[in-house]
């Protein structure tokens, strides 16, 4: 069950006009790629993704689930948005009660293991590697963690544990940490406690229904197994403008931190064929990453292009990140700012300061040239 229907506020004008999962990184790709692909590589062939704040672009991009090859008979790609009843509508009203929603998918299903995921995360996963501990553990529910620096630990759920792994305690956001064993929001339930553990949520008038602050706790209280799953690999949350254009810029050089195109875990994308990049003969592409489909006429320097983004003559891009479509007119400079799909900057124009914090426009916004 993937939790695909955040607006990601914090990424300002990326996330205007799409959900943040449908955020473009990394030239072809969504940020929903990753996990998809992380199911299919795991051999998971059933999804359900529940989708809410403008899902348009999102469902679309899903289709029947193929290009991740998640669209096998019997399972595939299932859309789940919020949906009337007949007692009316809501919106999901948090993590837990988005599953609770579709509890009816979820029986359907007749799983003995559930796996809880958030569509916009940047890591590879072996989900097959984790449902192995959770088995050897005889663990009611497993979450996934991983080391976070101490400075940073007051800002995630933080799990306290026995020598084993065994989960003692589970402290959200807390002040003075025990440990630095961060929650990724990365569940696996035994799939009959999780359905009578939302039910009886549900019925709590007093819950916000998400699984940090409710489901987890109440399941310690009642003495459950829950066991940790340490990752220790490329795990990104790409929560903030700043933190999404550093992970592209992680994406650069000749040791990436993160390789988009390892052999045995591909990330997949369905992104459309396009023809090869063109290079014009005036064009420089120093320490870049150039999708299909693009025209470069200027200078990229340490950047990431998107499938048919244009960089007009004399025009000046570093360490930036052109979404699909983006365009930079001639003579134009763009440099540590993230241009949404479809945007333009204008002949002349400037985007972005080196010395300042990265700026993002939207989906179309236009940046024109300011007169002196």
């Amino acid at each position: 069950m993937l939790l695909a229907g955040g607006q990601g506020s914090r990424l300002k004008a990326l996330t205007s006009k799409v959900a943040k999962p449908a955020v473009s990184f990394g030239g072809k790709y969504r940020i929903i790629d990753f996990v998809l692909s992380n199911c299919a590589n795991s051999g998971i062939n059933t999804v359900g993704v529940l989708t809410q704040y403008r899902p348009y672009l999102l469902h679309s991009y899903l289709g029947t689930g193929e290009a991740w090859n998640l669209d096998e008979r019997g399972g595939g790609v299932a859309i789940l948005p919020p949906y009337a009843t007949q007692k009316g509508g809501n919106w999901y009203a948090g993590t837990a009660d988005a599953i609770t929603q579709n509890i009816g998918f979820l029986k359907g299903q007749d799983a003995e293991y559930t796996l809880i995921l958030s569509g916009d995360q940047l890591y590879r996963m072996d989900y097959e590697e984790m449902l192995s501990v959770h088995k050897a553990n005889n663990a009611d529910l497993t979450v996934a963690v991983m080391p976070v620096d101490w400075s940073e630990a007051s800002r995630f759920g933080i799990m306290n544990c026995a020598s084993d792994g065994r989960i003692e305690e589970f402290e959200e956001k807390p002040a003075e940490p025990k440990s630095n064993l961060a929650s990724m929001g990365i569940y696996i339930f035994n799939t009959d406690l999780l359905i009578k553990t939302l039910e009886e949520d549900a019925k709590d008038e007093t819950s916000e229904h998400d699984f940090g602050k409710n489901i987890i706790p109440t399941l310690l209280a009642d003495g459950k197994r829950l066991y940790t799953y340490q990752f220790k690999a490329y795990w990104r949350d790409v929560g903030t403008v700043a933190s999404f254009h550093e992970a592209n810029m992680e994406l650069l050089g000749e040791k990436p931190a993160f390789d988009l195109y390892a052999d045995d875990a591909p990330i997949m994308s369905n992104a459309s064929t396009r023809p090869p990049a063109y290079i014009g003969h005036e064009g420089k592409v120093d320490d870049a990453l150039i999708a299909n489909g693009c025209t470069v006429l200027g200078t990229v320097k340490h950047s990431v292009i998107s499938t048919d983004a244009y960089v007009g003559p004399r025009a000046i891009i570093k360490d930036a990140v052109l979404f699909p479509g983006a365009r930079v007119e001639e003579g134009a400079v763009v440099v540590n700012a993230v241009m949404g799909e479809n945007s333009v900057v204008k002949e002349g124009a400037t985007l972005g300061d080196p010395n300042e914090e990265t700026i993002a426009i939207g989906d179309d916004d236009v940046i024109e040239k300011k007169e002196a």
